[in-house]
């Protein structure tokens, strides 16, 4: 299955040293080697980037691991392949518009007979599992709010957690989503984060021999969460997320947690 990663902070941040780790899971400590991508959400909108070629070794890749994009939330996810053909339509992120913000979301999993009937702006481009996965959650926040004030993560959160728990009846769904706004994590069975504030450590990454002085580049009011798949380095206390847990963070803080049941 795929690999995902968010990194979602107070103040814009860098997710360069963690990709480095990450991106050598496609196709170097890993066999995810059907494309990647990254989602940056920035104060002007959010920046995409994907390639269906291997993240160990890609161009765009190589660019991403040297070039420090920063954005309050970032993801990321490289790819293997269960549904769907390997080319730039099925490629992670997928992005979408709602209540004029964008949407990026990436995922995890196999989810079998999963044919949601979706219309206009929510349904897929390419043909996989995940991008329906998308269109169902999208679809149903534009049918239960559209009409109405603008709404934020204290709404929206209880009907992901409903839906998620719905979707994942299906198979595995561990997935992210951001507005840019909050994240929002869910475990089916995968999938760990570590906060990091001040005093910062030096970090070491599991996938390559690389350390990184996290105080060089934050300060005392800096705070961040990561998520992974896996714990991306060693000597850290990451968390492991629950099954069928949802988590969301604003500004670097977890915010709401519920289970789905699933």
């Amino acid at each position: 299955m795929c690999q995902l990663l968010a990194l979602n902070s107070n103040t814009p941040a860098a997710i360069t040293f963690a990709f480095t780790g990450f991106s050598a899971r496609g196709g170097a400590t890993g066999e995810h080697v059907d494309g990647f991508g990254l989602a940056f959400h920035q104060d002007s909108g959010c920046r995409l980037f994907v390639d269906q070629g291997r993240a160990s070794d890609a161009a765009l890749a190589h660019y991403l691991r040297r070039t420090p994009i920063r954005a309050r939330t970032t993801l990321a996810h490289i790819r293997k392949a269960t549904q769907g053909d390997v080319t730039l339509r099925n490629c992670h992120p997928f992005l979408r518009t709602w209540q004029g913000r964008q949407w990026s979301f990436c995922h995890n999993g196999d989810l079998r007979d999963f044919h949601p009937l979706l219309h206009g702006p929510d349904r897929p481009h390419g043909d996989t599992d995940s991008e329906r996965a998308l269109g169902l959650i999208l679809q149903t926040l534009r049918q239960r709010f559209d009409g109405g004030p603008a709404v934020g993560w204290r709404e929206i959160a209880p009907v992901i957690a409903d839906l998620a728990g719905r979707i994942a009846v299906h198979g595995t769904f561990n997935f992210l989503l951001s507005d840019g706004q909050a994240l929002y994590a869910h475990a089916s069975n995968r999938l760990s984060f570590v906060q990091r504030r001040y005093p910062f450590s030096v970090a070491r990454l599991v996938d390559a021999d690389m350390s990184f002085d996290l105080a060089s580049v934050n300060g005392r009011s800096d705070r961040m969460v990561l998520i992974a798949t896996e714990p991306l380095t060693h000597d850290e206390p990451w968390q492991t997320f629950g099954p069928g847990e949802l988590r969301v963070f604003v500004s670097g803080e977890e915010v709401w947690r519920s289970r789905t049941g699933v």
